[in-house]
């Protein structure tokens, strides 16, 4: 697993990384906007891609969007890393 997804991170932990209180962890969560691991009894644990995901909402909340136009911003830019892989996959492609 990569070390960068693997879930490993309490909320506290994950709130202190990203420089948040723990509720708006939970409101994120409920708002579809991050999507931790759970443990068999039910614990958040999040991943170092979970607290980055975290920091980028911090900062477009200080850049004054709101929760709906961040869920907006963050699916924009999972589809230009998507699109950006499949062009690289066929730019090589067409080299070979």
């Amino acid at each position: 697993m990569k070390e960068r997804t693997r879930a490993v991170y309490a909320i506290s932990v994950a709130a202190e990384m990203a420089d948040m209180q723990i509720q708006n962890l939970r409101v994120y969560e409920r708002r579809g906007l991050v999507d931790p691991a759970r443990t068999s009894g039910g614990t958040r644990l999040y991943s170092l891609a979970d607290v980055e995901r975290l920091v980028r909402i911090r900062d477009l909340l200080a850049e004054g969007l709101n929760l709906a136009g961040i869920a907006r911003v963050l699916a924009l830019e999972e589809d230009v890393r998507r699109l950006k892989t499949a062009n690289e996959r066929l730019r090589r492609g067409s080299r070979e």
